[in-house]
């Protein structure tokens, strides 16, 4: 049985001291993608939320559009590993079959295996308007990310990705040692649920790679929110596909990288009253 943390015995050097000790730490761990009997994709994740992650990685690879597309997914626990075994309709299976391939996937690394420039380089869909947010939302989006960290809290070691409405909050939060690993999981239970993108935030507790811009544009997400900087790349990537990316967000405010017109400066209670 995969756990998602452990705790491990350590010896601590500090303050010119040594003492025996324990940690927690986060489970790696061997995550096979099969699609009708043939391996896609092996990546190395936190072994919990599995069919979110299944689902939401076939989606922002291409594999299928919708969920139904998947007729069938089974967890397999193969003890050094586990299988996420899917089976497609016929017409995505023979699709897929066309551009299979084997990928041997570190940690967070979303474009290990890829076998051309031109398809690490895909462009990303074009999302829609969507609606806009203030400075103040896209703060109380940010703060209420850390508390729902629940592997984090115990490891500091993971990265979190989660889904922000104005009017529910938190929507959902997926953790993994891999960020890439944790937006697919997000992408996966959104999906799952039939919550919408357009109607909040996508934040994201690492920085911003091109492929994580991929991702949030497969999910139709306007907007993004990260803690940390974002590449080059990902930000010409995010203008192209229409994305708003926020980056560098901390607790005194962030910065706007693309798309800046979805953010708004907050309107005063007199403001309102003087409209009204």
């Amino acid at each position: 049985m995969h756990k998602p943390v452990r705790t491990v015995d350590q010896q601590v050097w500090r303050d010119g001291g040594q003492h025996n000790g324990a940690r927690t730490i986060p489970e790696e761990t061997p995550l096979a993608l099969t699609y009708n009997g043939g391996t896609y994709a092996v990546m190395m994740g936190t072994p919990q939320n599995l069919t979110d992650f299944a689902v939401g990685f076939s989606l922002s690879e291409g594999i299928v559009q919708k969920p139904d597309e998947i007729e069938s997914i089974d967890i397999v626990d193969l003890g050094e590993g586990i299988e996420l075994r899917m089976w497609l309709q016929d017409d995505k299976a023979a699709r897929l079959g066309e551009r299979r391939r084997q990928i041997a996937g570190p940690t967070g690394c979303g474009l290990c295996g890829i076998d051309s420039i031109s398809q690490a380089l895909r462009p990303a869909a074009t999302v829609p308007q969507g609606r806009q947010f203030s400075q103040a939302e896209v703060m109380t989006a940010l703060q209420g990310i850390a508390p729902l960290q629940e592997i984090n809290i115990e490891t500091r070691a993971v990265h979190a990705a989660g889904f922000w409405t104005p009017t529910h909050g938190i929507v959902a939060l997926r953790e993994d040692v891999g960020r890439h690993n944790a937006l697919d999981k997000l992408c996966g239970a959104l999906a799952r649920a039939s919550v919408p993108a357009g109607d909040g935030l996508v934040l994201l507790t690492s920085r911003v790679s091109v492929e994580m811009v991929q991702k949030a544009a497969s999910l139709g997400a306007p907007v993004m929110v990260a803690v940390s900087a974002p590449t080059a790349l990902a930000v010409r990537m995010a203008d192209a596909a229409g994305i708003t990316l926020i980056a560098v967000a901390r607790t005194d405010g962030f910065e706007i990288f693309t798309h800046p017109g979805r953010i708004t400066a907050n309107v005063s209670a007199e403001e309102i009253e003087d409209v009204a």
